[in-house]
């Protein structure tokens, strides 16, 4: 899998590259066909000081599908989390999809 990660309004140093890479990589498992993340993190704007100022991003691209997940929250990581946890959910319908379809006789 690749994975292209972004900032906005933040530095990206190595143990958040290294975090991001490890959660997002971690759908690895449940893709059997390469895919592609892209990854955006960040705070909306650099005066925002309330409420959830981080967001994360997630576009995964498989098997020619988007599948999308987004988050806010206080903590980065956390937003990090819940956009992967969005990314599963998605990514396991999408297998029981094509396992429905496999299943259906032809005509």
């Amino acid at each position: 899998m690749t994975i292209d990660i972004s900032t906005k309004n933040i530095t990206l140093d190595n143990p958040l590259r290294v975090f991001v890479e490890e959660k997002i990589g971690a759908l690895e498992k449940m893709i059997s066909s390469p895919a592609e993340a892209r990854v955006e993190i960040g705070k909306p704007s650099r005066h925002h000081r309330s409420g959830p100022i981080f967001y994360a991003e997630v576009n995964l691209r498989v098997d020619g599908k988007l599948l999308r997940g987004e988050s806010s929250h206080d903590d980065l990581r956390t937003a990090i989390d819940q956009a992967r946890d969005e990314l599963k959910i998605q990514l396991k319908k999408l297998k029981e999809k094509k396992k429905d379809l496999a299943r259906m006789p032809r005509k």
